[in-house]
């Protein structure tokens, strides 16, 4: 194997996190060396107002497997999207920058490994996982969902937070989807079933780090939005 051949890209989508940016990533690299193996850190920054680059500048020359990009617009989709289209690595994994969850790292890494599956997705719903966030983001989970398997057809538990996958496999997926803000990871979840990925569900535990960056009452208008452009696009367009 080549030397410097990345073995495994984190995606990161940011926006607004001075208070917590540079410890999780010092966690994160910390966890991340232990594995050892190749990889890279790419934080997809996208319209923040605070320090949050300032602090992605001092991370990038502290560490040399940290990169970052960055975006004018608040768009979560979108910079999700950009940073895996930017991954180099064979494995990619999306993640929050509150979670960091070691357990999905090491069981997802494990997985794909091993070829059990070519996309590794961390449930909040799944039976044995524990979810510790405030109520009312776990039910808006449970109703997000809920609402993906009436009106589209998901089979599965939960579209968002954690995910590992095959890059190569995956590539083509995400660059059908069309779909930003909250529900691109959910149009890419459907759109992998759709076309037979292997996916596998594990359960996660999860405790978030801080208060949300933005406000769950505030983002219900977006979410319904979405959630009929997602229906246009995968029962109208297909």
């Amino acid at each position: 194997m080549e030397d410097n051949k990345i073995d495994i890209s984190i995606v990161i989508p940011v926006y607004n996190e001075e208070s917590i940016l540079h410890k999780s990533i010092e966690e994160l690299h910390s966890m991340m060396v232990g594995f050892g193996r190749n990889f890279e850190i790419i934080i997809s920054e996208n319209g923040s107002k605070d320090k949050t680059r300032e602090i992605l500048e001092e991370l990038c020359k502290k560490f040399k497997e940290v990169r970052y990009l960055t975006s004018e617009n608040p768009d979560y989709g979108a910079a999700l999207k950009k940073g895996i289209l930017a991954a180099k690595g064979d494995i990619v994994i999306c993640d929050e920058i509150d979670l960091g969850i070691y357990n999905f790292y090491k069981s997802s890494i494990q997985i794909l490994a091993n070829d059990e599956a070519d996309l590794v997705i961390g449930s909040k719903l799944l039976s044995g996982a524990r979810d510790e966030r405030p109520f009312l983001r776990h039910l808006a989970t449970i109703i997000i969902n809920l609402l993906l398997r009436l009106l589209l057809g998901f089979k599965g538990s939960d579209t968002h937070g954690l995910k590992s996958f095959r890059r190569e496999k995956l590539l083509p997926i995400v660059n059908k989807c069309l779909v930003t803000k909250d529900l691109f990871a959910s149009e890419f979840v459907i759109r992998a079933e759709r076309e037979n990925i292997r996916i596998k569900e594990i359960p996660l535990d999860v405790k978030e780090k801080r208060t949300p960056s933005i406000n769950l009452f505030r983002r219900v208008p977006n979410v319904l939005k979405n959630l009929i452009k997602l229906f246009y696009v995968l029962r109208i367009k297909g």
